[in-house]
């Protein structure tokens, strides 16, 4: 099981990208199950959130938070903290964005994307990064997803953000 642990603050839209990132993984195949769940405490714009998305071939009976994920995607560099790497399986990455860049992180430079399109929130473009980094679902499975998902009046922006991100985010 690919198990991903999202940290955004309140409006960002941390859960929405959890959400499309599970939407894209399970139209892939029959065999492809997905579950996204938030965390969060008071319900307030700018508060810390916690999202969890889980990918398996089989379809997922544990609906209990990550404890060790694959991958860690950050939308607020000011949430990292050097405790995180413990939160990792063997071999998995954290996924920040932010322009410093550091040898326990995989840095992008999100917000000045985002900015570029016009997009008011990173979570599509880090949902791109996180494709590009780890290949768990592809960009056209993600436009799927934003197709299937998001209101009509947004779909292109975000679509654009998704391709955009893992195009830099792969190199």
């Amino acid at each position: 099981m690919k198990e991903i642990l999202w940290l955004g603050r309140g409006g960002q839209g941390a859960f929405t990208a959890a959400k499309l990132l599970g939407a894209a993984y399970a139209a892939k195949s029959e065999d492809a199950y997905s579950l996204a769940f938030p965390s969060f405490g008071p319900e307030r714009r700018g508060a810390p959130v916690r999202a969890f998305t889980k990918l398996d071939s089989k379809p997922i009976l544990d609906r209990s938070e990550t404890e060790l994920a694959d991958y860690i995607v950050i939308l607020d560099e000011t949430l990292y903290a050097d405790g995180l790497q413990k939160l990792l399986k063997p071999g998995g990455q954290i996924i920040v964005n932010t322009r410093t860049k550091k040898p326990d992180w995989k840095a992008f430079d999100g917000d000045t994307l985002a900015k570029s399109l016009r997009l008011p929130v990173v979570n599509t473009v880090m949902l791109g990064a996180l494709s590009g980094v780890s290949g768990v679902v592809s960009v056209s499975d993600l436009e799927a997803a934003i197709e299937g998902y998001l209101a009509p009046k947004i779909r292109e922006k975000n679509k654009l953000a998704v391709a955009q991100a893992a195009k830099e985010a792969a190199v």
